[in-house]
C-alpha cells in the first residue's frame, strides 16, 4: 500500500471540485488538490482547470521543486510538458474566485521531505510510470516524487527493453530499494512484487505443457532460457533458429526445488 499522504499525479484522472465560497478553507487545511493544465503562457506560467469552471494560475516558480535550473526556475520544456496533464497543487492565495494562485512546488517539497525523513527501504508502494528509457523506468510514487527502476529490477527474466514489462501511464507496484537521504533520490524495484520463485513455480508441475518466451541463449549453446512468468525462468536444450522474444510451447521435464532450476523441452 502507498503510504504517502497523496497519490501520484493523475492517479484517478479526476479534477478536484472547489467550493468557490470557501476557497480559504483549502489554504488553512493545507490540502493537496488536483487539476488539469489548460495552457502554458509565454512566461511559462500554467493555467489549471478546476471541475466547477474556475481557473487557477501556477506561476513558473511554483511549477517545480525538484528539477530546478541555475536561475532557480524549472526548465521551460518542463512547464510546456505539463499542458493537458493532471498536476497536484496547494492553493497559495485567493483574492477572489478569478484570482487563485496555486503551487505544485509546495506539494513536491512536502513529498520530498517525507522521502528524506520517513520513507523506509523495503516499503512497498504503488506508482505510475512517467517515462521509459533504455536503462529503466521512471515511476512517480506520489506528490511528483519520481524514482528509478533499472531494467534489471523489472523482472528475473532478462529483457532488452523496459517496454516489455511496462508502459507509460501504467499503475505498478514497486519496492523502495534504496534512498539517498540528502537528495531524495529513490531507486525502485518491481521484480519483488511479482512473487518469489516458490510462489511462481506452484503454477507448474513436472510432465505438463506450458507456454514460454525465449529470453536468452548461452554462448556455448548449452541451452536456451525460457521465461514461464516474469519471475520464473527455465532452461531448454539449445535449438537453432529461435529468436529472442519468440513464443514457444514447452514440456516441463524436471523441477529442482532445492536448486531452484527448471528443465524444459521445446515442443
Amino acid at each position: 500500500m502507498n503510504t504517502l499522504k497523496f497519490k501520484p499525479e493523475g492517479w484517478n484522472n479526476e479534477i478536484t471540485p472547489l467550493d468557490s465560497n470557501n476557497i480559504n478553507n483549502y489554504i488553512q487545511a493545507n490540502e493537496t488538490l488536483q487539476g488539469l493544465v489548460k495552457k502554458c503562457d509565454d512566461n511559462y506560467n500554467l493555467y489549471i482547470q478546476f471541475e466547477n469552471g474556475l481557473t487557477g494560475i501556477m506561476p513558473r516558480q511554483e511549477v517545480e521543486a525538484i528539477n530546478i535550473g541555475e536561475e532557480g526556475l524549472p526548465r521551460t520544456n518542463l512547464c510546456t510538458g505539463k499542458v493537458h496533464k493532471f498536476v497536484q497543487f496547494k492553493i497559495k492565495e485567493a483574492k477572489d474566485e478569478n484570482n487563485i494562485v496555486v503551487s505544485r512546488r509546495e506539494v513536491q517539497e512536502e513529498a520530498l521531505e517525507w522521502v528524506k525523513t520517513d520513507l523506509k527501504e523495503g516499503t512497498r508502494v504503488t506508482g505510475i510510470v512517467k517515462s521509459i528509457k533504455p536503462y529503466g523506468a521512471f515511476i512517480e510514487i506520489g506528490g511528483g516524487v519520481v524514482g528509478l527502476a533499472y531494467i534489471e529490477d523489472l523482472s528475473i527474466a532478462r529483457i532488452k527493453t523496459p517496454y516489455e514489462r511496462l508502459k507509460i501511464g501504467q499503475k505498478v507496484e514497486v519496492v523502495v530499494k534504496s534512498i539517498e537521504r540528502g537528495t531524495g533520490k529513490v531507486i525502485l524495484s518491481h521484480k519483488e512484487t511479482l512473487g518469489t520463485w516458490e510462489e511462481n513455480v506452484e503454477k507448474f508441475m513436472t510432465g505438463i505443457k506450458a507456454k514460454g518466451i525465449v529470453r536468452e541463449t548461452e554462448k556455448n549453446k548449452n541451452g536456451i532460457f525460457i521465461e514461464l512468468t516474469p519471475n520464473l525462468v527455465g532452461m531448454a536444450e539449445y535449438r537453432e533458429g529461435l529468436e529472442y522474444g519468440q513464443p514457444v510451447d514447452v514440456y516441463i521435464k524436471k523441477i529442482d526445488y532445492q536448486r531452484k532450476k527448471i528443465k524444459l523441452l521445446i515442443v
